[in-house]
């Protein structure tokens, strides 16, 4: 696989901005989209030059293979403006090779490192007035990869387009949320494709977290495929556990997703001298450590959500309300995250990367 040595962009910019006729105190996560996307083909074997132009639909035959194979993979991750108005992306080089890395399972072609990273800091020159400062917001990035081949025999693509969309964002989840454990459904299975962010991890859960909706929760908290009786990760997020004083979450594997904000997390405590457990975490531990009184905090976090504290759980006809925590781990952690990403801090480990 080739591609050119020239990572020049063509650049077609929009005649008009949707911006004036957007609220930014009043957004719906992911249904604003800015005036530019960044777009590039996969064709004869190579990738073919970057293009950003105006935000726009595109026509596919209905061949497309993505329709009929679900060969797609997408990736989620933050711009955000400082004070200054310096504009800043969270660990990109981590974006660009978990997208790789979820490609490569799909039988997917990767993504050139460069231009990943200069279609992002050309989009966001574009685009940087959508980025509003303040803690709390933020310009989601969406960069995706779907097989656009016309045919419909069962087999890779041959060809592909990479694209980076962006949606300003305000916090995605209000309030504190109540989780089912499951016990019944799986994400994900050993062998499978749960450590991907493929499209379909994601449809396949939709339908029991309707189930989990229904009866008064906004997630489940998946449990490995096999037993049942281990805890892995939520619908959008990883989890945390805090025993006591001691951070627990579950390792990743082939079934669990490397989280940038979870390894994020694992660092920051580790610079607070919290001790942290990355292990096996089964489900019978938990409920006993919530009857006891030794659970102190179950939390979630990912990039759209940051960090999301969890408020009572269910498992097996039972509800375990979590107590409320003065000096929570899933506050202290969130501040000190939005503060290296909103430039408000050291940035110790280099995790910020200025849009020049």
């Amino acid at each position: 696989m080739t591609h050119p040595s020239n990572s020049n962009i063509d650049i077609v910019k929009s005649n008009t901005s949707k911006i004036e006729n957007v609220d930014f105190d009043n957004l719906t996560f992911g249904r604003t989209f800015t005036d530019h996307m960044f777009v590039c083909d996969f064709i004869d074997g190579k990738w073919q030059q970057p293009k950003i132009m105006p935000y726009q639909a595109m026509t596919f035959e209905p061949s497309a293979r993505v329709f009929h194979y679900g060969q797609a993979v997408f990736e989620g991750m933050k711009a955000f403006k400082d004070d200054a108005g310096k504009v800043w992306l969270f660990r990109p080089e981590e974006n660009h090779k978990r997208i790789n890395i979820s490609s490569a399972r799909l039988a997917m072609p990767e993504f050139p490192k460069d231009y990943f990273l200069d279609g992002l800091e050309a989009l966001l020159k574009l685009d940087k007035d959508w980025i509003k400062p303040g803690v709390g917001n933020s310009l989601y990035l969406r960069p995706f990869v779907i097989a656009t081949e016309p045919a419909i025999s069962a087999s890779p693509a041959n060809m592909y387009r990479f694209m980076i969309i962006c949606s300003p964002a305000k916090a995605y989840y209000s309030g504190k949320v109540r989780v089912l454990f499951a016990e019944k459904y799986s994400r994900s299975a050993d062998g499978g494709v749960g450590f991907a962010k493929a499209a379909g991890n994601y449809a396949a859960q939709f339908y029991p977290t309707s189930l989990a909706q229904e009866k008064g929760y906004q997630q489940i908290i998946w449990t490995d495929a096999s037993t049942h009786e281990f805890l892995e990760e939520a619908g959008t997020m990883n989890i945390f556990f805090r025993i006591n004083d001691t951070l627990v979450t579950a390792p990743i594997s082939d079934r669990i997703l490397d989280g940038i904000t979870r390894k994020s997390i694992i660092q920051l405590a580790e610079d607070n001298n919290v001790p942290v457990e990355v292990r096996r975490v089964p489900v019978s531990e938990i409920k006993e450590a919530a009857r006891n009184g030794s659970l102190k905090e179950i939390f979630g976090a990912g990039t759209a959500a940051v960090i999301s504290p969890i408020s009572a759980f269910e498992h097996g006809n039972e509800v375990f309300e979590l107590p409320e925590m003065e000096n929570a781990y899933a506050t202290m952690f969130k501040k000190e995250l939005l503060n290296i990403q909103h430039n408000l801090s050291d940035d110790k480990h280099g995790w910020r990367r200025e849009v020049k």
